[in-house]
């Protein structure tokens, strides 16, 4: 037969109200963009937690340049925020310098088939 168990009274409890959560604060990234004498806008880089170097295309979307088993890799990559840091997410993509260059190679068809677009 189970043991009974014992019932605790509310005047027993310290308070029947839940405590409130506290708030964490999210830690945004400090980027100031400076002007350059033909005022383009000029990203600082900054380094990531693997010690790659980033640099910014817009909100939460980086460039990075990295090295895996010995090869350089530029990646293309979407960032979320969690519990203040920057994390990398699903959507992105690494090219090899081999891709990097072919890409680089095609700028400028490229952007004449964007300007006709």
């Amino acid at each position: 037969m189970p043991k009974s168990k014992e019932f605790i009274s509310s005047s027993e409890s310290e308070t029947d109200e839940p405590k409130p959560k506290k708030k964490k604060e999210a830690k945004k990234p400090k980027n100031k963009e400076e002007k350059t004498e033909n005022n383009s806008k000029v990203v600082p880089k900054k380094t990531g937690a693997a010690g790659e170097q980033m640099f910014q295309l817009s909100k939460m979307r980086f460039v990075s340049v990295s090295e895996f088993r010995g090869k350089v890799l530029v990646g293309i990559r979407e960032y979320y925020e969690a519990d203040g840091d920057l994390r990398p997410g699903k959507k992105g993509i690494s090219l090899t310098l081999e891709q990097w260059n072919s890409l680089k190679d095609q700028m400028e068809e490229i952007d004449r088939a964007v300007k006709e677009v």
